[in-house]
């Protein structure tokens, strides 16, 4: 029992093993990655920041939720005295910017880092879109996440291209710019040859034009929320008839 999610039992269990493979005292930060509907909030935060006393964390965070969990989370802790999250790891690339309605006004407000995962939304962003390899062929998860609006991602995507190509850079380069230009603290790459790191690194000095933030975000199409479990009561239809 208590063998997952987000229990004390759990987080204890999870952040010890960290540490026994790191072969270290403490982690700067300590991320929860869901929100657990079986555990109440107040065990999990609670426990975080008994983590965190214990000196095995010196902050912690979270990842991929709906935002008024996070914000629950926050509140919980705040009323209590426990240590608050400083860092939302959530789903936030060209192709998808939904979480610009709640979740990053709510960060932005709070003073919480945004430390987006697949900023190059599964390396779709840092390739031609007609462009073949072994990944887009064989990632099962990505293809879950862009299969909305097909049209616009590609308008996108070419609009990626063009600015690249005028600017004499990488697509990469200019997708992981557009974070930066819009305000994300540190998206989250995932390097595999010497040349990812090297087009991460140009994109902090990449200033992209307003004009050009606008033509890589014109095309975009909102999407229903993909990568988050809300578990909000819901609200029965209600149909309007004449008469």
């Amino acid at each position: 029992p208590n063998a997952g999610g987000n229990s004390r039992k759990s987080l204890f269990q999870a952040i010890d093993d960290s540490l026994g493979r790191l072969k270290m005292d403490y982690v700067d930060l300590f991320q929860i990655h869901r929100w657990d509907p079986s555990t109440p909030i107040e065990e999990t935060m609670e426990a975080l920041h008994d983590i965190v006393k214990s000196g095995k964390a010196r902050y912690i965070g979270a990842s991929s939720m709906a935002a008024w969990q996070f914000g629950k989370a926050q509140e919980v802790a705040r009323s209590m005295g426990w240590t608050t999250f400083i860092s939302m790891q959530n789903h936030v690339n060209l192709l998808y910017r939904e979480e610009e309605r709640e979740m990053i006004p709510l960060c932005e407000d709070q003073g919480v880092a945004i430390i987006p995962w697949s900023p190059l939304a599964r390396g779709k962003l840092a390739r031609a879109w007609d462009e073949s390899t072994v990944r887009s062929e064989t990632d099962g998860f990505g293809k879950t996440l862009y299969t909305q609006n097909v049209d616009a991602d590609r308008d996108v995507i070419e609009a990626v291209g063009a600015i690249a190509q005028e600017r004499g850079t990488s697509r990469a380069t200019v997708a992981l710019a557009w974070h930066f230009a819009r305000g994300i603290t540190a998206p989250i790459i995932g390097a595999t040859k010497p040349g990812h790191i090297g087009a991460a690194v140009e994109a902090m000095s990449l200033d992209l034009t307003d004009d050009e933030v606008e033509r890589l975000e014109e095309p975009y199409l909102p999407k229903k929320p993909v990568g988050v479990v809300s578990t909000a009561p819901s609200f029965g239809k209600v149909t309007l008839k004449n008469g």
